[in-house]
């Protein structure tokens, strides 16, 4: 399989500049000026257009079972609408059940995806309960090519851990050279709050937010951050949506402790007033921590312009609102969390980042790709075009305009977040390992052609 992209401007995290990309055996093998075109070989014409490396989201939930139902998608939906808008590899999280082992939570979840993603993938190893077991089961999982952790300081009596699994965690974390990702809200704070709402007879999807404003957040992050500090684990907060906790974020690691950080594209464009739209239409934005004020969206685009912050994902999570969120519409806390996104980001991302001044081409990369790949082990083979990485390119059509529906997406849910939404500009062409995948948002590719993504520790 031999692919040839001509013409095209690449764009890569620090550097801009016009070549053609030779592709053999899988991975790119050669960049330069006016290379030869071989008989038989894929070609594809990148005039006008930028060539990114294949876009990375570090957070997603294909499988998911959540307030008794399931996320929509499979990984033959998921891994296509990702690829349809650019996305080349997904990172999805792990999330056993307390009641449920880790290496038997690893295996149901791998056994959804092999054989039927159609792009590159990893996993977050979730850990739910920490008792006599659970290192030596972490070991296996570190074994097996799963470098980062999942916890979380939310969702009391389901995926929540104490303090002093917490700390025990982390403390793995520090000897096995792995990152700990960690969603952080005060669960003890979430459980009372939403006690008081609905004893008060507030029961909406506008309720949400107010049972986890972000000081809720922002303290979650401080709690993480201490005991990080106390072990030397190296942390990543994922979903982070707001100055409060940023703000935390940042002084830890002005201190030295090692935090990554992840803001996700709807916290980038949506506000809280969608979770209070009327006739429960607010379900459909309801996710946690949830959308904030205005004024929040400003900040994270500063802290992804100045560094502070390092990456963009979805947190895709997608649950119909006819059948699933409606289980909520008498009470704001049965309503399942998340949004589907997965097939926006990178589109959205360039329209109101890039066209709009937000973010510099490089940074837009560095962003959706190369800070991802870094974060977790996978650069160079992914988030770069260079030789020896592996062929996932995107050839992105600047002069596109559309509009994202519901009704043409690829994500297997009833409704779209961004229904209506003007995009300009959309990925052409993208390719997996050198096989064209998708064509203009459809596609295009071989159904379960994607490899799990061994990860090997100690990259942070």
């Amino acid at each position: 399989m031999a692919l040839l992209i001509r013409n095209g401007e690449i764009v890569t995290a620090d550097s801009r500049y016009t070549a053609d990309i030779w592709c053999e055996g899988e991975t790119i093998t050669r960049i330069g000026k006016d290379l030869p075109v071989v008989p038989g070989a894929t070609v594809v014409d990148a005039a006008g257009c930028h060539v990114f490396p294949g876009f990375i989201d570090p957070h997603v939930h294909i499988y998911l079972p959540f307030m008794g139902t399931f996320s929509k998608d499979t990984w033959d939906t998921g891994s296509r609408a990702a690829l349809a808008g650019g996305t080349t590899t997904l990172i999805e999280m792990v999330c056993p059940g307390r009641s449920q082992g880790t290496l038997e939570g690893l295996d149901i979840w791998s056994s959804k995806a092999e054989g039927r993603s159609a792009c590159d993938y990893s996993f977050h190893m979730g850990v739910t309960r920490f008792d006599d077991g659970t290192a030596e089961e972490l070991r296996q999982v570190v074994r097996r090519g799963v470098s980062s952790f999942k916890i979380f300081l939310a969702y009391k009596g389901a995926f929540g851990i104490d303090d002093t699994e917490l700390y025990r965690t982390l403390k793995l974390a520090k000897e096995l050279g792995v990152v700990v990702a960690a969603h952080c809200e005060n669960e003890t704070l979430v459980a009372e709050r939403s006690r008081e709402l609905l004893a008060a007879g507030l029961t909406g999807p506008g309720q949400h937010h107010e049972s986890r404003p972000p000081l809720v957040e922002a303290e979650g992050v401080h709690h993480l951050m201490t005991f990080a500090e106390m072990t030397g684990a190296a942390t990543y907060i994922v979903h982070l949506s707001c100055r409060e906790a940023l703000e935390k974020a940042v002084a830890a690691r002005q201190r030295g402790v090692k935090v990554g950080i992840e803001t996700l594209i709807q916290y980038l464009l949506l506000d809280k007033s969608y979770a209070e739209r009327p006739d429960f239409e607010g379900a459909k934005y309801v996710m946690s921590p949830p959308l904030r004020d205005l004024r929040n969206q400003e900040v994270l685009w500063a802290g992804l312009r100045d560094g502070l912050i390092q990456t963009v994902a979805t947190d895709h999570a997608p649950f119909d609102f006819v059948s699933q969120k409606s289980m909520g519409r008498e009470d704001f806390t049965r309503i399942p969390n998340g949004i589907p996104s997965l097939e926006d980001r990178v589109n959205l991302l360039y329209t109101h980042g890039v066209r709009r001044g937000r973010l510099d081409m490089n940074t837009f990369v560095d962003v959706a790709s190369t800070r991802a790949a870094k974060q977790f082990g996978l650069f160079p083979r992914k988030g770069t075009i260079q030789p020896g990485a592996d062929a996932d390119l995107v050839v992105f059509d600047p002069a596109y305009r559309g509009t994202i529906s519901a009704a043409t997406q690829q994500m297997n849910v009833d409704y779209s977040a961004f229904e209506g939404w003007q995009l300009e500009g959309r990925a052409r062409v993208v390719t997996v390992r050198g096989e064209v995948a998708a064509r203009d948002g459809r596609f295009v590719g071989t159904p379960g052609r994607g490899r799990f993504l061994r990860r090997d520790p100690d990259h942070f």
